[in-house]
């Protein structure tokens, strides 16, 4: 295994830190990309400050319907990441619950419960 720079390690330590503020939650897989494919981790982050960053519609807004669309494929680990930083978004729990009735009219009753079960257990 390739020793890492010394300024290389601190440099990804704090761009993953940024990302754990933006989404909450460093999933695993982005941890591994820093060591196994520096240079895809690289283009994943470039795309993900594009698609996060304010523009047409805010952060915030982005974030409500990241959690709707996770809640709706019921994916465990993107519900409870994006709502892990949703705080840090200016999200409250009652616009997460609003955006998740959205996500029932659209993805049907278990999508809405999925979402709820998560939001409770995440957002107390």
């Amino acid at each position: 295994m390739p020793v890492k720079k010394p300024a290389v390690a601190a440099g990804k330590a704090k761009t993953l830190a940024g990302l754990e503020k933006k989404i909450g939650k460093v999933p695993k897989f982005f941890r591994d990309l820093t060591i196994k494919e520096p240079e895809m981790f690289n283009l994943v982050m470039k795309f993900e400050d594009h698609i996060w960053s304010d523009g047409k519609l805010s952060k915030k807004t982005k974030k409500l319907i990241a959690i709707a669309v996770a809640a709706a494929l019921r994916d465990q680990h993107a519900v409870r990441a994006q709502l892990a930083g949703a705080k840090n978004v200016g999200c409250t729990k009652a616009e997460v619950e609003e955006a998740l009735r959205v996500t029932f009219l659209l993805s049907g009753m278990p999508a809405y419960v999925y979402g709820r079960a998560q939001l409770d257990d995440v957002m107390k």
